[in-house]
């Protein structure tokens, strides 16, 4: 099979870069190693129909790119709900502690339709042929061309952009011949944004918390919920909680989490938060195709946007792109973006 450029994971930098290379007139095959595509954008319909995200969520007014992008696909955006008492559990031998949001802080936004919404718009451009899902890239072998071969196929192609985390690309894929070990071994000790998140999501038919004035949002040292915000939907007829737990509680079993994050809830807001729809979770060390396991300890962004990552590798025609490696809001939707920006001016 050949293309001109073919493109690792379907995630925000990979759609965004095949977008603007086919209407720029370059043939782009994309390649997905899950079954679905938006790496770490992931809306999950929860009970009810309510969209819980699983994995980017926020953006703010400094997120240029990815504002601008949102505008030209004609995708809206919404204020996150912070209105009313937030909680902060400080020690869990004494009282959560009640405070007032100021009203007049720095606000974060959604994207009306959930996040996905933004992946599915810019699929829709790609055909079948275009895009694959449950296929995953094992070597790449360059000569004056590059043989690239997956779980199911061959690709010939001049042109090769990776946009998975760089410790998993260097971990995952076999090249011939090999990157350049200092590329390597930065690779290795960049971070995987989320790579060492719990997100989790619970689905009420009430947002019984507004009620009583509490925002939903809480902040704690005791756990396993550090975080948590209002998640209900721009129309307000879906309703959620959603925050994050402890890194640890990874070895814990689904259930024992959702247990514990109950308990924790009820503590906090009473009985009411026992009446749930359903409850939703993603670990993301357990994605394999986002990250793999490592007993170094990297602290957040790490190394994101290494001046290793803006160059070009087998005579300028291999990229490693991704958020990791933007030189701006690395880790983030914007640094997708900016990376997949990037990549297609060094392209064209």
């Amino acid at each position: 099979m050949k293309s001109e450029v073919l493109i690792i994971g379907a995630g925000l930098t990979g759609l965004l870069l095949a977008y603007r290379l086919k209407k720029h007139g370059i043939a782009v095959k994309v390649i997905e190693a899950r079954n679905r595509i938006g790496g770490r954008i992931h809306t999950l319909q929860s009970e009810n129909e309510t969209p819980i995200e699983m994995g980017a969520t926020w953006l703010s007014t400094e997120h240029h790119e990815l504002l601008t992008l949102l505008e030209e696909l004609e995708l809206p955006v919404f204020e996150q709900f912070m209105e009313g008492i937030a909680l902060f559990e400080p020690l869990s031998t004494a009282p959560p502690q009640q405070i007032q949001l100021p009203t007049n802080q720095q606000p974060s936004y959604r994207i009306q339709g959930g996040t996905a919404s933004l992946i599915k718009k810019l699929a829709e451009f790609l055909t079948n042929e275009e895009l694959t899902l449950n296929e995953k890239v094992t070597h790449i072998d360059y000569t004056n061309h590059f043989e690239v071969r997956s779980s199911l196929n061959t690709y010939y192609v001049n042109k090769v952009i990776s946009t998975v985390p760089p410790m998993l690309l260097v971990n995952a894929v076999q090249f011939n011949p090999l990157l350049p070990k200092n590329v390597h071994d930065i690779a290795n000790k960049t971070h995987t944004w989320m790579g060492d998140s719990i997100k989790f999501g619970i689905s009420y038919k009430q947002p019984f918390w507004k009620e009583n004035n509490y925002s939903g949002t809480v902040f704690s040292n005791v756990g396993p919920i550090t975080e948590l915000y209002d998640h209900s939907n721009v129309e307000n007829t879906r309703f959620a909680l959603k925050g994050f737990l402890q890194n640890g509680m990874y070895t814990h079993t689904k259930e024992q989490r959702k247990s514990k994050v109950l308990s924790q809830l009820q503590k906090l807001f009473g009985e009411k938060a026992l009446e749930y729809l359903a409850y939703e979770e993603v670990v993301w060390k357990q994605e394999l195709n986002t990250t793999i396991h490592s007993e170094k300890f990297i602290f957040p962004h790490q190394n994101n946007g290494h001046h290793y990552y803006q160059n070009g590798f087998f005579d300028n025609n291999f990229f490693i792109a991704g958020s990791e490696t933007a030189t701006r809001h690395g880790g983030y939707m914007e640094g997708a973006i900016q990376s997949a920006q990037s990549i297609y001016q060094k392209l064209i």
